[in-house]
């Protein structure tokens, strides 16, 4: 694995799994997790199509990054890696931020997009100033006091798997989780939803505290022409891993619909 800072827009670390010349789909992680995230998906998603899952700056695999970015760099990073590869088009879903950065390479590069899911994400992540506040936070003392409660976050009480996933977290970079949240606290493309062409699914977690249905999905599947929401019960913000059996079923019911061509 390569440690050296990369820069912003840089293709990011990723792995293919699937069947060769399958259509493509692009999945993306959310804040303070790896490309391990969408394991719960993976086999049902690899037995169609090929699943090309990548990692976050400083998060997984991926090198910490080597100054600020955006996440529209983050979503010219995709487009960088889909030319490297030789895709013309593929589908994308995202959890969280990775969801941000589908939104913004439909709306910077939609002929790249085929098919859309965003599942437990915003167009705006509420105020930048806690994020500004998270972001500093993490630079002066780690990724422990946010790691420390993000089970509380990411799932219902309920939930007994949360460890892989929080240890996910605290094996992040910490400067490239704050570069995430400074990322979080820049993006905002509410007046920009309408400009999606792309067929659009929608996944909310009923009980999601950081993007709660109301006043994030909701006006994700508002704005976005044509896009449909599923709200899944019993799920907080990483819905793909509480309830993952509704939230695989939602995807690929989606993409059956809407993906069948080549990359």
């Amino acid at each position: 694995m390569t440690t050296s800072p990369v820069p912003a827009g840089a293709p990011p670390h990723h792995r293919l799994d699937g069947p060769d010349g399958a259509p493509v789909v692009v999945l993306g992680p959310s804040l303070g997790t790896s490309m391990d995230l969408w394991l719960p998906q993976l086999p049902a998603l690899t037995r169609a199509w090929r699943v090309l899952r990548y990692d976050l700056p400083g998060h997984g695999g991926a090198p910490p990054p080597s100054g600020p970015f955006g996440v529209g760099d983050l979503a010219d990073g995709i487009v960088r890696l889909l030319d490297d590869l030789g895709v013309a088009r593929a589908a994308y879903a995202g959890v969280s931020l990775g969801g941000a950065v589908g939104t913004m390479l439909a709306l910077r590069a939609p002929d790249r997009v085929a098919s859309l899911v965003l599942c437990c994400t915003s167009p705006r992540f509420g105020d930048p100033g806690p994020w500004r506040e998270r972001a500093a936070l993490v630079r002066r003392e780690g990724v422990g006091p946010v790691a420390d409660g993000a089970a509380g976050r990411w799932f219902t009480p309920a939930f007994t798997g949360a460890d892989p996933y929080v240890a996910m977290l605290r094996a992040t970079d910490p400067e490239g989780y704050a570069a995430c949240c400074d990322a979080l606290a820049e993006f905002d493309v509410t007046g920009r939803l309408g400009e999606i062409s792309a067929p659009t699914l929608v996944i909310a977690g009923e009980r999601d505290g950081p993007t709660p249905p109301r006043g994030h999905a909701d006006r994700l599947a508002g704005g976005i022409p044509g896009a449909r929401l599923t709200v899944v019960e019993d799920a907080a913000h990483l819905a793909n891993v509480e309830r993952p059996e509704p939230v695989t079923e939602a995807i690929t019911a989606h993409l059956e619909a809407t993906w069948k061509g080549t990359g």
